[in-house]
């Protein structure tokens, strides 16, 4: 796991400014604590960030090869699990490898197969190859978008890097946000290709992005597409069996220490079973993590989101799996350092709307990373086998709108009031939502025979598989390399996604629960009491301190009444929420407090210029 950037400027020669792509390299420092690289060449320069996870000796980047018509360089983020297997493919077809690295098998199928290696690759990954063959740049992101990878196009070439601070340490590059990027920054929707950042595009998932001296041009390698499901449901539940224990199986491959992140739900205890089963038969345990509050549960509340606590759970499962296991408890005021909350804004470069749960995943994440250096987590099962409430609400099921907005319109309609009043006109969120997700479901495909129930069950898991997950995906990322940790994915891997996303919706709740596949397919590896555990999300502080601490924070910023996060936030909202009882403050405010202290770190971080 990496991050990489680059600059490709067809009329300069790119040695005379080494010192922009230092800059640019550096500002992923942290994606990658282990080595430092550039490359440059006349109109090319590469830069790299690694975190040593395989072939730690072997594996440096920028990683080239030199071939009679001229050198090709790769730059490469993240892991190609099948690369054994395509190691021995291409030696067979007379390829030399000079390092068991996973980097090298990607570069060398590259000049095997062209563009064509993408499509070869299982694992999650965004790279870019020089070709100075054909004086061009290929860009690569794996197709469910588990690596971020951003562009910036200029008058001859582009600037490119894992996240855009790394493209903002390029003079080319304004820091402006426009009304239409501010629109993406509130709406909580992954709209395929925008980076909020004006003139900055990301790559989208599934994507080749190639760059010559003629421009940018852009195909799919893939897209989620509509199949019939032919298998009984016997075979499905055997075939999603399979397919995990493939999965767990390749992706536990590291030359480092590895864990698992357990909330205790269905999801991570599944990814843990199998990883305790196969480790133990190489006689390993498996190690896991899970997030805590002080006092959360003992003094935990039901509530319609949230039923259970993770913690009883968590424990259950440990002991049934014999894991290594460490709860990190964290305090309210911890939650809400402003040193933190600066570490999270500036590993997201955008300010975002989840507070404490970003703050507790980034401090989860900084515990790990000082016993392990790979973690595998639950991520994305939800959206796959259809695990979220909205699922299942027939109102929502009926509704012609985001799903996990139809859910809470009341919610997302309240976080609208804490914007000032000419900016929440000008915006016009709801407008915004509306159209994105007609575009959105325009790309749907359907089967002649689909029920009405079973279309508007597939439009609500393409939704969530290409706009939902996209967006906790790269929060996952953010938070985690921020402090140099590498997450995996096992329920992303594509082979799983498609072959899930065609099965109907009968199939997926067979026994009138959410997620009845998975359920059915790890029955006998798991405690019965997460089997029978009803979804609960990512865990929240319950400690009604921590909206305290917001809303001391909150009248320091009405202390400053010139800070630029006025031009955007409703100053009578801040100062109402600012006054109310902290232990009934609601969620709507308590996250609206959250974001405007979160806008404000940004807007002193970055120092934006808005044009609304």
């Amino acid at each position: 796991m990496c991050g990489i950037t680059g600059w490709i400027s067809f009329n300069r020669d790119l040695a005379r400014r080494r010192d922009v792509v230092d800059a640019m390299t550096q500002t992923m420092a942290c994606r990658g604590p282990d080595a430092s690289g550039t490359w440059i060449s006349g109109p090319a320069a590469l830069g790299h960030r690694r975190l040593a996870v395989i072939d730690l000796q072997g594996g440096v980047q920028p990683m080239s090869v030199r071939t009679p018509e001229g050198e090709v360089v790769l730059v490469y983020s993240g892991e190609a699990y099948n690369y054994t297997e395509l190691r021995e493919e291409l030696r067979r077809a007379g390829e030399q490898f000079e390092t068991s690295s996973d980097t090298e098998v990607v570069l060398r199928g590259y000049l095997r197969w062209g563009e064509g290696v993408a499509a070869r690759l299982n694992g999650m990954f965004a790279f870019a190859i020089w070709d100075d063959r054909t004086r061009k740049l290929v860009m690569i992101r794996d197709r469910m978008g588990i690596k971020p990878l951003y562009v910036y196009p200029t008058s001859d070439g582009v600037l490119f890097g894992s996240e855009p601070k790394a493209i903002l340490a390029n003079p080319l590059a304004p820091r402006a946000v426009d009304a239409d990027g501010l629109r993406e920054m509130l709406a909580f929707v992954k709209t395929p290709g925008h980076a909020v950042w004006s003139g900055m595009r990301e790559v989208e998932p599934g994507t080749i992005l190639t760059v010559d001296v003629d421009g940018v041009h852009e195909r799919h390698y893939w897209r989620l597409e509509t199949r019939p499901h032919e298998d009984d449901r016997d075979e499905t539940v055997a075939q999603v069996r399979a397919l995990l224990e493939d999965i767990v199986r390749r992706q536990l491959v590291a030359d480092v220490p590895r864990c698992v992140l357990l909330s205790g739900g269905l999801d991570s205890s599944t990814i843990t079973a199998l990883s305790a089963r196969q480790l133990a038969a190489d006689g390993e345990r498996v190690r896991t993590f899970a997030v805590d509050f002080v006092g959360q549960t003992e003094h935990f509340h039901a509530d319609a989101v949230r039923p259970t606590p993770d913690t009883p759970y968590v424990h259950d499962v440990a002991t049934h799996v014999g894991s290594e296991h460490a709860d990190i408890v964290l305090d309210h005021g911890t939650l809400a350092d402003p040193d933190i909350r600066r570490k999270v804004v500036t590993a997201r470069d955008l300010p975002t709307g989840m507070g404490d749960m970003d703050a507790s995943l980034y401090l989860l994440c900084k515990a790990i990373r000082e016993r392990s250096t790979v973690a595998l987590s639950g991520e994305s099962a939800d959206e796959i086998f259809g695990g979220y409430r909205q699922f299942h609400d027939p109102r929502v099921q009926r509704a012609h709108a985001y799903p996990w907005i139809a859910l809470d319109e009341m919610r997302f309609d309240a976080a609208d009031t804490i914007l000032h009043p000419d900016v929440r006109w000008k915006l016009d969120l709801a407008a915004y939502r509306r159209d994105t997700y007609e575009r959105a479901i325009a790309e749907v495909g359907h089967l002649p025979s689909e029920s009405d129930l079973e279309s508007r069950m597939r439009i609500s898991s393409y939704l969530h598989l290409t706009r939902f997950v996209r967006y906790l995906l790269d929060r996952k990322d953010r938070l985690s390399m921020a402090v140099g940790l590498e997450v995996r994915v096992p329920f992303c891997d594509h082979r799983l996604v498609e072959y899930v996303y065609n099965t109907p919706w009968a199939l997926k709740t067979y026994d009138g629960r959410e997620k009845s596949l998975l359920r059915g397919a790890v029955r006998d590896l798991l405690p019965e009491s997460v089997l029978q555990r009803v979804k609960s999300p990512y865990p929240s502080t319950q400690d009604w301190h921590y909206a305290l601490d917001l809303q001391m924070q909150a009248r320091d910023l009405l202390d400053q009444p010139g800070h630029p996060a006025f031009d955007l936030v409703d100053r009578n909202w801040l100062d109402a929420a600012g006054r109310r009882d902290p232990r009934a403050i609601g969620v709507a405010d308590r996250q609206g407090l959250e974001w405007t202290l979160n806008l404000a770190t940004w807007l002193e971080i970055y120092r934006p210029r808005l044009v609304l």
